[in-house]
């Protein structure tokens, strides 16, 4: 009887979608607009994690070592950085390559490797880049180096520590994670302002379907049909338009990300939109049939369940 009653209220939706076809129309463009967006902000959700992750990675905090400091002591800290849960990575560069990147760097400057050489040695000691798993954990990182009671950092009771560079970095730091809230709390607001609009306008349109059937819904309640089975056919209506909606925006996307992956490509700063959709697409799928089931369902019951309590 269960199965029975399911298949019933199936093909019902589904001759209730095609019979109000107009109406149906409305719905799936609505729901269409809404998981263009959703799709459009998970899409430059990845763009904008993409260029900040460029960013990070060339932020660092540089700790310049005296030249005096001995290459054992220097490792000593680098081993001790390593451990931190906050630090990604830690990269030691010796006073001779930093002498050596120097050179490379002012090659074109004769006026300063001229007065390079008149030193007759090397001005430079070791040095450190350190990158931190996020840049909100360079604060700490810096504190760490900044602790003077550290017995890592001194050597004979004197700090090896000639400087940390992380005050001057501190505000393109700040500014990064800044924005990386922002986007991330922004995308948020966005698909949550365009979910309840399509809830709202889908809405409306099923009271609208509800009304045009509503002679068929009073026979249905008067032979003692059941609340389910009278709800269930527009619920299915309302799945349908999600479903429609969401194979919809799947195709509509690979064919956007290819065409502005071909032609505009460059502008995207080494980011593959196309690349991106395609071995993110189980998650897209999931995304959009999950939000087109979810937003037609929930529209079309809560327009069922206005319609019946009056």
């Amino acid at each position: 009887m269960f199965w029975l009653t399911t298949k019933r209220v199936f093909k019902s939706g589904l001759q209730n979608f095609i019979r109000n076809g107009f109406v149906s129309l409305s719905s799936v463009l609505v729901m269409t607009v809404t998981l263009f967006i959703i799709t459009s902000i998970i899409l430059l959700g990845g763009f904008f994690n993409y260029s900040l992750d460029q960013v990070k990675n060339k932020v660092d905090v540089n700790v310049y070592f005296v030249t005096t400091a001995k290459e054992s002591d220097i490792l000593s800290v680098k081993k001790s950085l390593e451990v931190m849960p906050e630090v990604s990575s830690v990269e030691y560069i010796s006073s001779d390559q930093a002498l050596i990147n120097f050179k490379n760097k002012h090659q074109d400057d004769n006026l300063t490797l001229q007065a390079l050489d008149e030193l007759g040695g090397n001005p430079l000691g070791a040095t450190l880049n350190i990158k931190a798993k996020d840049p909100s954990q360079y604060a700490g990182i810096a504190k760490y180096l900044d602790d003077a009671s550290s017995g890592a950092l001194s050597q004979g009771g004197l700090n090896i520590i000639d400087k940390v560079n992380y005050a001057q970095n501190k505000i393109v730091i700040d500014r990064l994670t800044s924005i990386i809230k922002s986007v991330n709390v922004l995308g948020v607001w966005f698909a949550i302002i365009f979910i309840l609009v399509s809830i709202v306008v889908t809405f409306n349109t099923i009271r609208l379907t509800i009304f045009m059937a509503r002679d068929e819904i009073s026979v249905m309640r008067l032979v003692g049909a059941s609340s389910t089975y009278v709800k269930g056919p527009f619920i299915v209506s309302g799945i349908s338009c999600g479903i429609i909606s969401a194979i919809i925006i799947l195709i509509a996307f690979a064919l956007i990300t290819f065409t502005i992956n071909h032609y505009y490509g460059s502008y995207f700063v080494g980011f593959d939109m196309f690349k991106y959709y395609t071995t993110h697409f189980l998650r897209m799928f999931g995304i959009l049939f999950g939000s087109g089931i979810i937003l037609g369902s929930l529209a079309s019951y809560l327009a069922v369940q206005k319609y019946l309590r009056n």
